[in-house]
């Protein structure tokens, strides 16, 4: 299908108030008049809040750990409280939820809110996926909270399908433990991260990832640091249509790098071409990993899987170093979002869910509690003053988006143009010339439908 142009947005930030994943169907009718997805609530009770009786469908994204459980307990709650509402919680693994949405856009078994990574909104509602929550934001007291520059993911041709949830960036998670026993100094530049790859691999075992290589479903966030570093990009909007950039010097320049620490520098394993951050994150938690990009909310998920062998004393941030140590390398400008599905029974309770939880109370207490950015002023000022989150705090200022189209999450996860890319190079099948330019033929292809 042709999908509509969105608005060209810029996601950097000059300064640290920055950061943002949504969708939506219900498991009961509210009433056998919902055809058009308005609100259609079933009799209340002849006292007591005006939803009672109803469920609500929720579709959170990731593996929940004791915080994300008890937020979700406190929220689902409140949503009772206050509206009479029970509410139906589903987790969906990151990995797994391009093909839950794709199976509810077909099937209509899908959720009436649910989490979206902010870079995968423009592609859903290029499907017709989501609903339009243009007046719901705008009679929002918290919303209006939120700076204007953060709704450039969820704004597509003057519409809003999402709310921001909590932003994020990426940074270096390293074994602090293992940088003090073996001497390494913290990495100011690329051969700075290599070296300490290398003495780690070294020290640990050749089954160990001194830094460990993202070839999965989220890897474009590991690799866009090194290629925004060079001077690279993945695409610009020009003339009218969106050409590639994989085949210039920068791009070239920072997924050789990328690349070379597998096939040549050798600090990741060969055999672990596809891993993605939640495998890197489970070998990290097993003491098989020195360094790797993630962010702040592996933290919680590492300590409970270690069993307690790998804690606070034993993790530390970086921020990923630019090729010339002038400072942190630009890392992807992200977070997570919250919409209404499609096919959403009553999107008036919906509407009442979201304004809930991505409000000023939960919305900081998710991000927080998430290892992402709040949103709302107070509380990402507090954020930004504590030494732990410091790295996060300074990569966010440097920091890019990936190229705003409907169909970047066609090229990013259904085709995964540069992850295979990146395998041909390692696996010796293409050299980075070739890969790169047939890469850039299907990327534009893709952006271009």
């Amino acid at each position: 299908m042709k999908f509509a142009r969105i608005a060209t947005t810029t996601a950097t930030t000059a300064a640290l108030a920055l950061g943002l994943a949504a969708c939506g169907s219900s498991s009961e009718p509210a009433t056998d008049a919902a055809s058009s997805g308005a609100s259609a609530s079933a009799p209340a009770a002849s006292s007591g809040p005006k939803f009672a009786g109803q469920t609500l469908t929720v579709w959170r994204l990731g593996a929940p750990d004791e915080k994300q459980n008890s937020l979700m307990t406190d929220l689902n709650a409140k949503f009772k409280e206050t509206t009479g509402a029970d509410v139906k919680l589903q987790w969906v693994a990151w990995p797994d939820a391009q093909a839950k949405w794709t199976a509810a856009l077909a099937g209509g078994e899908g959720p009436d809110v649910t989490e979206f990574g902010n870079d995968q909104v423009a592609a859903w509602v290029a499907q017709d996926a989501l609903t339009d929550i243009t007046d719901i934001v705008k009679a929002a007291p918290d919303f209006q909270q939120i700076p204007q520059n953060l709704w450039g993911y969820e704004t597509v041709d003057g519409k809003i399908y999402a709310a921001p949830w909590g932003g994020g960036t990426r940074a270096v998670l390293y074994r602090k433990d293992w940088f003090k026993d073996l001497g390494i100094e913290t990495p100011k530049n690329w051969d700075d991260l290599v070296a300490a790859g290398k003495k780690i691999v070294a020290k640990k075992g050749k089954d160990v990832d001194g830094f460990a290589f993202n070839g999965g479903s989220d890897a474009n966030m590991s690799l866009s640091p090194f290629v925004w570093s060079a001077g690279g990009d993945f695409a610009a909007f020009e003339g009218g249509k969106w050409v590639g950039k994989l085949t210039e010097p920068g791009f070239k320049e920072g997924f050789q790098f990328y690349t070379d620490l597998v096939a040549k520098d050798g600090v990741s394993r060969k055999s672990a071409l596809t891993q993605n951050s939640v495998d890197i994150a489970t070998r990290f938690a097993n003491s098989k990993v020195g360094m790797y990009v993630t962010g702040g909310w592996d933290i919680t998920t590492i300590k409970e899987q270690s069993g307690g062998k790998v804690g606070d004393d034993q993790m530390g941030f970086f921020s990923l170093p630019a090729k010339d140590g002038s400072g942190p390398a630009p890392a992807f400008q992200g977070g997570n979002d919250i919409a209404i599905w499609k096919d959403a029974k009553n999107v008036d309770l919906a509407a009442e869910y979201v304004k809930l939880a991505a409000g000023e109370e939960f919305g900081t207490r998710y991000a927080k509690d998430g290892g992402l950015l709040p949103l709302y002023p107070k509380a990402l000022a507090e954020f930004a003053a504590d030494p732990l989150q410091a790295p996060f705090a300074e990569t966010f200022k440097v920091a890019k988006g990936f190229p705003n189209d409907t169909n970047w999450a066609e090229a990013n996860d259904t085709k995964a143009v540069l992850q295979n890319a990146a395998r041909s190079v390692i696996e010796g099948k293409k050299n980075v010339d070739t890969a790169l330019a047939d890469a850039n033929k299907e990327l534009e292809e893709i952006l271009n439908q």
